[in-house]
């Protein structure tokens, strides 16, 4: 059964909206789950957001702890998650702004994967949280997408 490519966006957008956590909650048992491979290529569409947003991008941890996970921070996490979910409704980059990987933050109300979790992240970072504890991760699929 083949589904449609809003089907495909939700479900990456479920595991984009997961990675920003993923820093500070990985299972044990999901440590070896994921190939990862040698250096790659900087995301176009990241590379357009670190030219307009460059403080955002040129970030070097203030310590070499990452943060805590505590009861608040989880609640803080869940909650934020919950209320960008709610609040940004999916579109493709290309019906939103009429090309292919636009990183950017979901303003008017709309966004794919990326946009969801460039607003998770903003406002994690407005509570307080450090930009180097909210770090972004780009999957590839076994079959390219």
């Amino acid at each position: 059964m083949t589904s449609s490519p809003m089907a495909r966006m939700l479900r990456l957008c479920a595991v984009a909206g997961l990675a920003i956590s993923a820093h500070w909650a990985v299972p044990a048992w999901a440590a070896g789950a994921m190939t990862t491979g040698g250096l790659t290529s900087q995301p176009i569409g990241h590379y357009d957001f670190c030219k307009t947003h460059p403080s955002e991008c040129n970030i070097r941890p203030a310590n070499l702890a990452p943060a805590k996970l505590t009861d608040a921070l989880w609640r803080k996490l869940i909650n934020v998650t919950a209320r960008v979910n709610a609040a940004v409704k999916p579109m493709s980059d290309l019906d939103n702004y009429g090309k292919d990987e636009v990183w950017t933050y979901p303003d008017n109300g709309f966004g794919d994967c990326e946009d969801y979790v460039l607003e998770k992240r903003r406002q994690l970072y407005r509570m307080g949280i450090s930009l180097a504890d909210l770090l972004i991760t780009v999957v590839r699929k076994p079959d390219g997408e």
